[in-house]
């Protein structure tokens, strides 16, 4: 009867055993999920180099395992993915999950950042600066913000050279921000994440699609695409952000680490990957003889056909959060004051990154 009490506690003590082992090793493997196929610059120059920097200064005591292309939470509920404990970390747009970062989604709006690194610091910027836009993010742990260059047209069969042009047409979008502004314009604005748009297109489900050109390159949109219109519409941003009681378990060496690679400095790294990968896209589509095909609206704003729909959706937008008593204006005001001081972002290196304000 001792021999079987003494076997059976033997066993338990081994699975305890094993359970502690694997704790403890989740305990310091961080599980990353983004939607970027593996082979992208995005995961290869973002994803994977923050996680080969944490690796090194942690000295191999943290380890980063990356979920690419959706294959642990789909991009719409990774960010609900991570704050549940799904995933520790998540690089997601924030506009997938409609209507959660409102004030956040403000420099979706045309006009604010001219390119990924200046937009970058934007949002960056206004995150540090506290207040009701970071609240948004208060059931997270945030590491770092970054964004896309402008968000352009891209259609199969048709040029868009006015407003007019999108009659009809149906156009996929990122964000609802970036549905009002196809709506404003004429288009029918159907949502869905980029990695979805290249068999909607394919199978004309879609006409076209808004993507910068990182995305125009990443997902092979350009096979498909014969007309693009540079006309500013937007740009996407992004979080990458952590699961809070992950975070905390960490012990305070740890912490450090990803402390020390958390905000401006990656928020500018990041930036600058999708500003060099936006050049490349552009020129897949020339290499395809497309010159004729690229048409440019440098400032839509003030353009007389592009400029009064924007302006309207722009309005409306602000309008609609403030009826829900978000600042959306002071939000507003602050992105083009952090556009100011980010004007010249790209102009050193990344490494050396700003002094958020």
């Amino acid at each position: 009867m001792l021999s079987k009490w003494l076997h059976t506690a033997s066993l338990a003590s081994a699975v305890a055993l094993m359970g502690f082992s694997v704790t403890a090793e989740a305990a310091t493997t961080l599980r990353v999920a983004h939607f970027w196929p593996s082979g992208s610059a995005i995961n290869q120059q973002i994803v994977e180099r923050w996680a080969d920097t944490v690796a090194k200064e942690s000295n191999g005591e943290l380890k980063v395992q990356i979920f690419p292309s959706e294959t642990l939470s789909k991009a719409d509920q990774s960010y609900q993915a991570t704050v549940n404990g799904v995933a520790d970390i998540t690089v997601t747009a924030q506009g997938y999950t409609a209507g959660r970062f409102p004030l956040s989604q403000v420099v979706e709006l045309p006009g604010i950042s001219k390119s990924s690194t200046q937009g970058s610091c934007i949002t960056q910027t206004l995150y540090d600066q506290g207040g009701a836009m970071a609240d948004e993010y208060r059931d997270s742990h945030v590491l770092f913000m970054f964004t896309t260059g402008p968000g352009f047209i891209h259609t199969r069969d048709k040029a868009v050279e006015k407003p007019s042009d999108l009659a009809g047409l149906r156009i996929r979008r990122p964000t609802v921000v970036v549905g009002e502004m196809l709506s404003a314009l004429g288009a029918q604005s159907v949502g869905m994440p980029a990695p979805e748009a290249y068999t909607s297109m394919q199978r004309g489900v879609i006409d076209g699609t808004t993507l910068p050109w990182e995305g125009m390159k990443t997902f092979r949109l350009n096979e498909l695409a014969d007309y693009h219109t540079e006309m500013p519409l937007y740009t996407l941003i992004f979080v990458a952000t952590m699961n809070e009681r992950a975070y905390q378990r960490l012990p305070d060496n740890l912490k450090k680490v990803i402390d020390d690679n958390s905000g401006m400095k990656w928020a500018l790294k990041a930036g600058e990957v999708f500003d060099s990968v936006d050049l490349a896209g552009r020129k897949e589509a020339q290499a395809k003889g497309e010159d004729d095909h690229i048409l440019t609206i440098a400032d839509p704003l003030n353009d007389p056909a592009w400029g009064p729909p924007l302006k309207q959706a722009t309005d409306k937008y602000l309008n609609d959060l403030e009826k829900k008593r978000l600042p959306a204006r002071e939000v507003y005001q602050q992105a083009q004051a952090a556009r100011e001081k980010c004007a010249t972002a790209g102009d050193q290196p990344a490494s050396e990154g700003l002094n958020a304000s």
